[in-house]
């Protein structure tokens, strides 16, 4: 497998947090890198949206109203239509329970809010450098 060659401009990453605050900082963080964005503020949300885009990525809280993160990040790996999709956890969740379940329920990675700016663009990079498109 090669490392992607795909603009930046062209991969699509789903920001999903009910914290308007952190969801302003990605997306500023991440559309100044060149990414293009998609938001959703809750579990539902994230679910319809990972179906209708199919992102490159999701950037995922745990701690939501209704569905939470665990359950959001469960069903959209057991659906076949995004089950390739990759996951990175963001949440204050930084237990040791809370990183095993994030990790059984199909994540990839796992970024500790209060988030470091660098971790979020390193993290999101290794997680694209295979895309294939």
């Amino acid at each position: 497998m090669e490392i992607s060659a795909t603009p930046k401009s062209e991969i699509n990453i789903l920001i999903v947090d009910d914290d308007p605050t952190c969801t302003i900082i990605l997306n500023k963080l991440l559309s100044a890198d060149g990414y293009k964005i998609i938001i959703a503020k809750d579990g539902q949300g994230a679910i319809d949206a990972a179906i209708q885009f199919i992102p490159d990525l999701i950037l995922l809280d745990i701690m939501m109203p209704g569905i939470d993160g665990f359950e959001t990040c469960q069903k959209i790996k057991e659906n076949k239509e995004t089950c390739h999709i990759p996951v990175i956890f963001v949440t204050t969740c930084t237990d040791e329970y809370s990183i095993k379940r994030g990790f059984e329920v199909g994540a990839e990675d796992y970024i500790r809010k209060p988030i470091l700016l660098t971790e979020v663009l390193v993290r999101v990079a290794h997680q694209l450098q295979y895309l294939e498109r």
